[in-house]
């Protein structure tokens, strides 16, 4: 193909035809005649934007939730149809089972008893919904040497004995886990360019470079796409150096992309202020900013008053922000923060965030809205496979906050569909910035929709995704 040519487009509101050549938007005009060689794609009207962005997933993680089993709604609603979904299921190549995205609403606080009750002839191991959580059984705790593990996320009962949940200790399994191959992402591409996404941020803590040359691997080989920026790549001196002015990725096809350093403020073992202030200083130094998980209030005002001593870097950004006190958003603004935030939860399991939290904290919940009218740079993202990946889902959950069971939470923090979909078009390297403008000589990363703007803004959807183009190149397209 000697380059693409889109006719009958909707661009800011205007009808007009698009040539792509070189990975570079090459021309914008009312009408265009197609060149020898060239494709052409008839967008009926459609609006072509920007391509979308994730803010915040887990790629590896995504790509072996495709390959495991189940283990919460809407798969799995209780403790029958569980064991049932383990009992089908056969074990991999080593004789293990991978359950993902339990949910205690199934079966309660699992355990390892609780787990062998379920399934005990094979070493079974279980992830949470949160993403924070291993359950092993009996046979996978006696494979690890769950016994004599001396890593803190090893729970114990009061005699010292290990339940069998392991907490935040992802790189302690692995390492005494079968070795495993790198799962191909050729699936998760694929699914992302289904749903317009032509950039993604992998939010994976402490990425290994074994881990990174993986993803390098995935992206030069095309099976993964999209553009890639890093929140876990190794520390070490930035691009540009310190203060280096954000933007949208190189229009030559990257590699992946340092971004800011993944920082985890783990409620179960929260760092103290000295420590963190620490970590965000060697970051800043080596011209990293700083990308910090946080979930609740106390999590929150330790990042804030780290902050308030290290000061901030351009670039620095709070991750998912899911309890946020009122009395916090101005000082976010003051910071020059930004928000990557996941209001798909919501819908997802927004039944549970409502019950496990008290009532007067509701209002702080996965805010949106106050963000925006304070003027803090806002971004919405997925956190998949641990939340619902699907963009224009998430967009949808933005604006109605209804939660499975029919209840709103904290209405006052919606926001228009337009303001969900802009956060999702902005930059992967200045997540909040206004989305970039369709003109001559930027990248053609794009995506069409079959309708104008406005009418998939009244009815958001993943199925009016048309055509998908990274780097110049159609990555998917349906009539």
């Amino acid at each position: 193909m000697r380059g693409l040519l889109i006719r009958d487009a909707e661009v800011e509101g205007r009808r007009c035809s698009v040539r792509v050549r070189g990975g570079l938007i090459e021309e914008i005009a009312p009408a265009l005649t197609r060149a020898p060689g060239e494709e052409a794609f008839d967008a009926a009207g459609g609006a072509l934007l920007p391509g979308l962005t994730d803010h915040h997933l887990h790629l590896f993680a995504l790509a072996a939730a495709f390959s495991s089993v189940r283990c919460g709604p809407p798969d799995v609603r209780d403790r029958a149809a569980l064991r049932a979904a383990l009992h089908r299921t056969a074990a991999d190549g080593h004789g293990w089972i991978r359950g993902v995205g339990y949910d205690e609403r199934v079966a309660g606080d699992l355990d390892t008893a609780g787990l062998d009750a379920l399934r005990a002839d094979v070493p079974v191991r279980v992830q949470h919904r949160s993403g924070a959580l291993w359950v092993l059984n009996s046979r996978a705790a006696e494979r690890v040497g769950l016994t004599h593990g001396r890593h803190p996320g090893v729970e114990r009962d009061t005699g010292g004995r290990p339940t069998g949940r392991v907490w935040r200790a992802d790189d302690w399994l692995r390492e005494r886990l079968p070795e495993a191959a790198v799962p191909p992402l050729t699936a998760v591409g694929d699914r992302l360019a289904r749903h317009g996404i032509t950039a993604v941020t992998d939010a994976t803590p402490n990425l290994t470079a074994r881990s990174v040359d993986a993803l390098a691997a995935e992206a030069d080989s095309g099976r993964l796409p999209q553009r890639l920026l890093l929140l876990g790549a190794p520390l070490r001196r930035a691009p540009g150096g310190p203060g280096a002015p954000l933007g949208t990725p190189p229009v030559a096809r990257p590699g992946p992309v340092p971004g800011p350093w993944k920082i985890v403020l783990a409620d179960s073992g929260l760092p103290d202020l000295t420590l963190l202030t620490e970590e965000i200083d060697a970051a800043h130094r080596l011209g990293r900013a700083v990308a910090v998980h946080t979930v609740t209030a106390v999590s929150l005002a330790l990042l804030l008053a780290a902050l308030e001593q290290t000061g901030v870097l351009p670039g620095d950004r709070v991750e998912h922000a899911a309890v946020v006190p009122a009395e916090a958003v101005p000082v976010v603004r003051r910071l020059g923060l930004r928000v990557v935030t996941q209001p798909g939860f919501l819908a997802d399991r927004g039944d549970a965030f409502l019950d496990a939290t008290p009532p007067h904290e509701h209002a702080d919940l996965y805010r949106c809205a106050s963000f925006l009218r304070a003027g803090v740079p806002l971004a919405l993202s997925s956190d998949a496979p641990y939340g619902p990946l699907d963009p224009w889902s998430v967009i949808r959950a933005a604006t109605t906050r209804r939660v499975p069971g029919g209840r709103t939470a904290n209405p006052a923090e919606r926001v228009t569909a337009a303001a969900a979909l802009a956060s999702y078009l902005s930059p992967p390297r200045s997540p909040g910035s206004p989305p970039p403008r369709l003109r001559g000589g930027s990248a053609a990363d794009l995506v069409l929709l079959s309708v104008p703007l406005a009418v998939a803004l009244s009815r958001p959807s993943a199925e009016l995704v048309r055509l998908t183009v990274v780097d110049g190149r159609v990555r998917h397209a349906r009539p």
